[in-house]
């Protein structure tokens, strides 16, 4: 993935929020360095020279809590005069992904505004962490 990102690519998704550049690639090392068990099938992919989307279902154990979590993903990418991708935003359900990733946590932070803040809030610490490494 992150070959495929421009310098000053963005990414956005509900659990991370906004990132830019160097914290997209380190967020896509930490995720795929700490899943020891990650799948992800790609489908119903189309682009043309500008911009381009996808889905694609990734299947991994939520570390923080050793959970199983299946997650159906639509993407979109703008690209830029080279083909790389300058712009990729993700959108899943957060209700689905925190049942599955926190379990009964779930009906406190992913229902409501402030749970979702806090989850988004500890996703980027983690990688603001992983970052300082």
């Amino acid at each position: 993935m992150n070959e495929l990102y421009a310098p000053r690519a963005t990414f956005s998704d509900p659990a991370f929020g906004e990132l830019d550049g160097d914290q997209v690639r380190a967020m896509w090392t930490m995720l795929t360095s700490q899943a020891t068990d990650l799948s992800i099938v790609a489908s119903d992919v189309v682009a043309d020279d500008e911009k381009g989307s996808a889905h694609w279902r990734a299947e991994y154990t939520f570390t923080a809590t050793g959970r199983r979590v299946v997650n159906e993903i639509d993407a979109a990418f703008r690209f830029d005069g080279d083909g790389r991708v300058v712009e990729h935003r993700d959108r899943f359900s957060f209700w689905r992904w925190s049942r599955q990733a926190l379990g009964p946590a779930a009906l406190v932070m992913g229902s409501n505004p402030l749970g979702h803040a806090l989850v988004r809030r500890k996703a980027r610490a983690r990688l603001d962490a992983y970052m300082r490494r």
